[in-house]
């Protein structure tokens, strides 16, 4: 269960840590169960859930926090390769995103799925074998988040809608879940 107290964060944001951090997305809105994702930590307290009310595959998301504060809204931008802007909430008047998904022709860059663009940070998404397996890896090819089917202590794994995430330390995890929702949207896993 959530608290309802607020709590004091030792790091610079609500949403870094200063260690690796594991989540579990569940693949369902925490609305009806309906279309989206819901985020839990490692407590099994919600952190960020997008619901996309009754929609699959919507042009348009917000990832929001435990209090239903919108932290990004994800927009499809149809152009021929598909590309997914970022805004954080604040900024969306700006009209300027804050960051860019853009798929990539499997032919032409190999391994990675997705090059994001934040300022003159890039990552790219790299799948890996298995349906939901993949990495987002920085422009030195660190890992900086994994995504895979979580398994259950006894190793079981655990439904295709269920997966765990883990991000390396000092990462903003709001930013990591956007570039996570938004490539579950391409592959319409959402």
């Amino acid at each position: 269960m959530a608290k309802v107290y607020p709590q004091i964060h030792t790091s610079p944001s609500p949403h870094t840590s200063s260690k690796k951090e594991t989540h579990t997305i569940w693949m369902k809105s925490p609305v009806y169960h309906g279309n989206g994702c819901t985020v839990l930590n490692s407590n099994g307290e919600i952190v960020y859930c997008i619901d996309n009310y009754g929609r699959k595959c919507s042009k348009e998301v917000h990832l929001m926090d435990l209090h239903w504060k919108v932290l990004f809204t994800l927009q499809k931008r149809l152009r021929f390769f598909g590309r997914w802007d970022g805004y954080i909430c604040h900024n969306i008047s700006i009209r300027k995103p804050c960051f860019q998904v853009r798929k990539n022709l499997k032919m032409l860059n190999g391994d990675s799925a997705c090059q994001v663009t934040m300022g003159s940070s890039c990552y790219k998404i790299v799948e890996l074998t298995g349906k939901s397996i993949f990495q987002i890896v920085n422009n030195n090819s660190g890992i900086v988040a994994e995504v895979r089917q979580k398994q259950s202590p006894s190793g079981v794994l655990l439904g295709e809608d269920v997966l765990s995430l883990a991000v390396e330390a000092n990462y903003d995890h709001s930013f990591i879940m956007a570039i996570v929702a938004i490539y579950c949207l391409i592959n319409h896993k959402m």
